[in-house]
């Protein structure tokens, strides 16, 4: 009786029969990179007047998606007046999300562009064309996992939420919906500004807080 041939693996198939199946490993010390962005500068190099939130043109940034469809939202806020800058993307890619930045924020003048603090997500890998593109407009990257030090950007898009909740699909918005949903936001009066308007304090570059 003839014995019954054994089965061929190939060399990678032999490693997986390994107690540990193969699995790379790296050396002590070695940082992981995948999956994350190179960042220019860190939060804590921010300069004093973005930290004071007493002076207009330093911006937070992040993504809002809805639970269907690829379509987001890149929302933008100003720390000092809560002014809401926001446009739709198609999808939450890189380029596009540079893109929407640089076609919002290219409207104001240089004088209310000073910094830009963003999720640290790769929709904001791109970001180095939007230096570029404006000025060397520079970018502060918060430390990881800590959405409270974009805490002005974080609140503006829970109060966008109410017009465009999780389960929504963003693409259905037509552009001139989101408009009008940043008006809104921009035209309601905060505690926070004295009961003034984001629009109001934005426009006139003047903080009085009680």
């Amino acid at each position: 009786m003839l014995d019954s041939p054994k089965p061929s693996y190939g060399s990678r198939g032999v490693i997986r029969k390994l107690r540990h199946r193969g699995k790379t490993r790296r050396k002590k010390g070695t940082v992981e990179t995948r999956g994350k962005i190179v960042i220019s500068n860190r939060i804590q190099q921010r300069p004093e007047g973005a930290e004071t939130c007493q002076v207009i043109g330093h911006w937070e940034a992040d993504t809002v998606a809805g639970k269907a469809g690829p379509a987001c939202l890149v929302t933008i806020t100003d720390r000092c007046s809560r002014y809401l800058l926001v446009g739709k993307i198609a999808k939450k890619y890189s380029a596009l999300t540079a893109e929407m930045m640089i076609d919002l924020l290219s409207a104001l003048p240089k004088k209310k562009r000073k910094t830009i603090t963003p999720d640290r997500g790769k929709a904001f890998s791109k970001h180095a064309q939007v230096t570029q593109a404006l000025n060397d407009l520079p970018f502060y990257f918060p430390d990881p996992h800590a959405p409270w030090q974009r805490g002005t950007n974080e609140n503006t898009n829970g109060l966008l939420r109410e017009y465009l909740p999780k389960s929504y699909d963003i693409a259905l918005s037509s552009d001139e919906d989101i408009a009008d949903f940043a008006r809104k936001l921009n035209h309601r009066p905060r505690k926070c500004l004295n009961w003034k308007t984001p629009h109001e304090v934005f426009l006139n570059q003047v903080l009085h807080l009680t």
